[in-house]
């Protein structure tokens, strides 16, 4: 099984948003049964709060299922049960070393390093720009994706 952490500051934007782009598309590839997927924060503000009301508009227009996560804090111990933990931008990527202490096994990337346009991934929270951010996240999970089908991690039947 491939496990998959999405982070970003709070745990109720972008990577929610992540988790529930990429569950979708697993299901929709038929790999469900191969991957957990969860997202988390490297901040303490939103703990325990929901999925911004933003991201779960936005996910809802792509009909795309929207489940009851409450945001967390990524612990340290975290670096060792998953295979690939995405930050959201250079800022997720500094606090995530911090919390983790360092990346060994070279799990920790920005989502949209796996695209053929690595950047950050603007926090809607700031910009009010779900429909940006839905994009660029859509492309950085697309593209995990056919990363890990492309080293034959996992096969669509």
């Amino acid at each position: 099984m491939i496990k998959v952490l999405f982070i970003c500051h709070g745990n109720i934007c972008r990577s929610t948003m992540a988790e529930y782009v990429m569950k979708d598309l697993v299901e929709k590839s038929n790999l469900a049964e191969e991957f957990y997927i969860d997202s988390a924060a490297t901040s303490r503000e939103e703990i325990g709060n929901p999925v911004h009301h933003g991201t779960r508009q936005k996910l809802k227009e792509k009909g795309i299922f929207c489940g009851d996560h409450r945001a967390r804090q990524v612990t340290k111990k975290e670096y060792e049960e998953y295979d690939y933990i995405l930050g959201m931008d250079s800022w997720n990527m500094k606090n995530m070393i911090k919390i983790f202490g360092n990346d060994p096994d070279d799990k920790i990337h920005k989502l949209l390093d796996f695209s053929s346009s690595p950047r950050d991934i603007a926090d809607p929270w700031y910009t009010g720009n779900f429909e940006i951010t839905y994009n660029d996240v859509y492309e950085g999970c697309q593209e995990l994706l056919n990363y890990i089908l492309g080293k034959g991690q996992v096969t669509r039947d």
